[in-house]
């Protein structure tokens, strides 16, 4: 058995390897295509994008180690089952829960690891994301802006500038600000400059006029010099659920407003790692279940699983932002009907 063990844990890890290289390079095409918006025309280095890459991916595993968990299994026991391994093995009178055992090891294992980048390396990529995407556009600001070209790098922000007689001098500058909604702002001036100042970015403006729009009320104000900061980042400059440790959440659910969202964060960075022990049980007897279909039907019983998954993860929190469920019930929901799920085809598959 310990040979058969070892056999199965080897073509387990392998699988999973391979899955989770796929399904984080899947997940980060989304994730760089929206930041491309925000790197274009900036001259990031190969270097920058190898750093964003990085940080991406604690995130990312947090949904692709249960994941690529669940197609290694399926993938590993679809194929002895398609080359006839399984029934020779239970033949000679291994029963599947001891098949099954390396199954176990490495579940405990992706829980461990999934548990942590959920808690630890999750949140703190996140912010070092944050960081570094300020980084690249605080440095190279100036050459995001060119002659005749609307710059929407900057959140909330369209800069237009006539001409650049240099990288940091603007001249014929058109900017509109609308980062406080209810007052957006339109300001013209005839030339300027560009001062970069640790995370932010100030143009000082000569000789021009702001336009201030407040309900049906326009404030015109015209003036010699005009100091106009800005915060290039990622998202706003509060940090996200994502970006917040346990302890931080925590506090965050004391304030009535964003209770909801503070604890739905924090059950699911329990929920989402907790996957991987319902895939100890869930796994072997699904792929069985797919019959012959080798490692194509896997893949798909997987990802199919997975969507399900998901789609009730969202309906459950939408509940719960709606006030029809508690906090717990609504994030454990679709957590729940998983274990319910996997014990019926576990009990199923076992008295076979």
């Amino acid at each position: 058995m310990l040979l058969i063990h070892r056999m199965i844990l080897k073509e387990l890890v392998s699988s999973f390897i391979i899955a989770l290289l796929f399904l984080n390079f899947a997940l980060m095409m989304e994730k760089l295509l929206k930041l491309s918006r925000l790197l274009s025309g900036v001259g990031a280095s190969l270097l920058d994008v190898g750093k964003i890459v990085l940080y991406l991916q604690p995130q990312l595993c947090i949904l692709t180690i249960p994941m690529a968990f669940l197609l290694s299994v399926l993938l590993t026991f679809g194929r002895m089952n398609a080359d006839n391994e399984l029934t020779v093995l239970k033949a000679s009178g291994i029963s599947l829960k001891k098949i099954s055992r390396p199954v176990l090891y490495m579940g405990l294992v992706c829980f461990v690891l999934s548990l942590g980048m959920s808690f630890y390396f999750s949140p703190k990529g996140s912010l070092s994301l944050r960081a570094k995407v300020t980084e690249i556009l605080t440095v190279r600001a100036p050459m995001t802006i060119e002659e005749g070209v609307f710059n929407t790098a900057f959140k909330d922000i369209v800069i237009l500038v006539k001409s650049k007689p240099e990288p940091d001098k603007l001249a014929g500058i058109f900017i509109v600000d609308e980062r406080k909604k209810e007052e957006p702002k339109i300001i013209l001036a005839k030339k300027g400059s560009i001062v970069t100042d640790n995370d932010a970015i100030s143009f000082t403006l000569i000789s021009g006029q702001a336009y201030i729009t407040k309900g049906d009320t326009i404030t015109e104000i015209t003036f010699g010099r005009y100091n106009f900061r800005l915060n290039p980042t990622l998202d706003s400059g509060e940090k996200k659920n994502r970006e917040l440790t346990p302890l931080q959440l925590l506090k965050e659910a004391k304030e009535p407003a964003k209770a909801d969202n503070a604890y739905l964060e924090l059950h699911r960075r329990f929920s989402l790692p907790a996957i991987c022990l319902i895939i100890v049980f869930l796994g072997p007897p699904l792929s069985l279940m797919a019959g012959r279909s080798g490692r194509l039907g896997g893949l798909t019983i997987g990802l199919g699983v997975f969507a399900v998954y998901y789609a009730l993860l969202i309906f459950g929190e939408n509940l719960v932002r709606a006030g029809k469920l508690p906090h717990f019930g609504g994030a454990w929901l679709s957590f729940t009907l998983l274990v319910v799920f996997s014990i019926l085809i576990y009990e199923r598959v076992n008295r076979r």
